[in-house]
């Protein structure tokens, strides 16, 4: 218990910082809070001798970060859960974040991949995600809108507006396995919000936005699935009405040209950043260069973010320090 009352160093800007950690193709995102609690969410891939996990390390580091407060778990693929162990022997870590187990993949690898999570997350404190529920991490509001399968049942506060586009947006074949037990996550700070759905696919997607969007807008989307044409549909990519969306993708994953064309598209889009340079979308389905933090296939820069309660925030590409500054939304 003494671990956990620990006293903290006062921050010296009360801001919300977020880390978009490249680990090619996966996800590994670091929120700092303004009181200096953190929230990881997914570690990237195992092996590659740590390498994702010493990135997820270096820029806990910048971020003043000595543990991760909570961990939170997507879903249990390799891009997003790989990387638990590895990290786990660098840095301490709290509380564990997940959907719990489901038997919806049961090969070896997944089997293997849930075990090593399991063994790692057994020595924490777990925390169920449920969709309405709040990860109670200091200085910011974290609603959970997606985990297991279910999402949220009323509206976010401010959200349920009818969604035009879901007339014209079909839905496809159900999406059996683990990307659509993904833990989506509303995250507030003040008047800023940002969303993150993880893997979320297609038709779990709609069940947040149509008839209704139950989510509302924001002025920060990260880009589901890495950018993949199985998510990020029109009709919520528009109905998020973000204004200014990140994709973390890698160089050859992600960043399909119908996932970036529906938000480029986007009503409303200030700023549109990216990982990696995506390879197979060629020049007009990717960025430009100074919006983009790793133009080769292996590199490891960051994109950070920091917003401020009045809804302010600004983006930075830790490659060549090209930053913007967005004004508060309405």
């Amino acid at each position: 218990m003494a671990f956990l009352l620990t006293v903290r160093p006062l921050r010296a800007a009360q801001t919300l910082d977020v880390y978009f950690i490249d680990v090619e193709g996966g996800q590994a995102t670091l929120f700092v809070s303004p009181s200096g609690q953190s929230m990881l969410v997914d570690t990237g891939w195992p092996d590659f001798a740590g390498r994702d996990a010493d990135r997820i390390v270096a820029a806990a580091k910048v971020a003043g970060v000595k543990r991760i407060d909570y961990l939170v778990v997507t879903h249990y693929h390799a891009d997003h859960v790989g990387g638990v162990p590895q990290l786990a022997e660098r840095i301490p870590i709290v509380h564990f974040v997940d959907h719990g187990p489901r038997d919806v993949e049961t090969d070896p690898m997944a089997q293997f991949l849930f075990k090593s999570y399991e063994n790692v997350a057994s020595k924490g404190n777990h925390i169920l995600a449920q969709p309405g529920e709040k990860i109670p991490i200091s200085g910011i509001d974290v609603e959970i809108v997606s985990a297991a399968g279910d999402e949220i049942a009323p509206p976010l506060p401010g959200a349920g507006e009818p969604n035009p586009l879901c007339a014209t947006t079909p839905r496809r074949e159900v999406d059996p396995g683990e990307n659509a037990q993904s833990v989506g996550m509303m995250i507030t700070y003040g008047k800023f919000r940002m969303v993150d759905l993880g893997d979320l696919t297609w038709n779990k997607e709609l069940d947040l936005v149509c008839p209704d969007n139950k989510l509302g807008t924001v002025d920060v989307y990260l880009s589901t699935h890495h950018g993949m044409n199985l998510s990020g549909s029109a009709a919520i990519v528009h109905a998020l009405h973000p204004r200014v969306a990140i994709m973390n993708n890698g160089a050859k994953k992600g960043g399909s040209p119908e996932a970036w064309q529906a938000i480029h598209s986007s009503p409303g889009l200030e700023g549109f950043w990216q990982l990696h340079y995506a390879v197979g979308g060629g020049p007009a389905n990717n960025v430009a260069a100074d919006f983009i933090a790793n133009q080769d296939a292996v590199d490891g820069n960051s994109i950070k973010l920091s917003a401020e309660p009045d809804g302010t925030f600004s983006v930075t590409n830790r490659r060549n320090g090209r930053s913007e500054r967005y004004g508060a939304g309405k």
